[in-house]
């Protein structure tokens, strides 16, 4: 007798088909089993810290840039909006006007960082620390469904304000 018959059967009783369906279907069985993957959802892998962000705002046409920034120190928080994403608030911890400065080389070839004389009182530079819950990814915090990191641009939205900054530090709290 031989081993593959005229029709396709192992021996004469078994279709090489059949065996092969029966194999993967044994294969899919053992990979689901003994080989699951990642287990648990992402809710539980992923925890949730806090976080503060350092943000830096350059050249805001502002008419009183101290009134906005008393503003900023009596509400204590704001919108923010990260890629084009609405967050929602967050807290303000700190906002700090940056004096606006040059390098003016001396005449012993030495630099020194002077006042901009042609400042513009109508502009303004600052540094604003916020803080947040961020959810916490193997690949950093995210904030709402964006990821937070150095040179994000992030948007800064209030009842009469709306302007840009750029992220330039995230510290996570232990």
């Amino acid at each position: 007798m031989a081993i593959l018959d005229s029709k396709g059967r192992l021996f004469g009783k078994v279709s090489i088909l059949d065996l092969g369906a029966a194999l993967v279907i044994l294969l899919v069985v053992v990979g689901v089993f003994f080989f699951p993957g990642t287990s648990g959802s992402v809710a539980q892998l992923n925890q949730t810290k806090p976080i503060e962000v350092d943000a830096i705002v350059r050249g805001l046409s502002v008419r009183n840039p101290e009134a906005l920034i008393t503003q900023f120190k009596e509400k204590k928080k704001t919108n923010i909006i990260i890629r084009n994403q609405p967050y929602g608030q967050v807290d303000i911890k700190s906002v700090k006007e940056l004096a606006r400065t040059l390098a003016v080389p001396q005449p012993d070839g030495s630099v020194k960082e002077l006042p901009d004389p042609r400042s513009n009182s109508f502009s303004a530079d600052m540094l604003m620390t916020l803080g947040g819950q961020a959810t916490m990814t193997k690949d950093g915090p995210v904030l709402g469904n964006s990821k937070i990191k150095i040179g994000t641009p992030i948007e800064l939205e209030g009842t009469d304000y709306n302007f840009n900054a750029s992220v330039i530090e995230v510290r996570i709290a232990n």
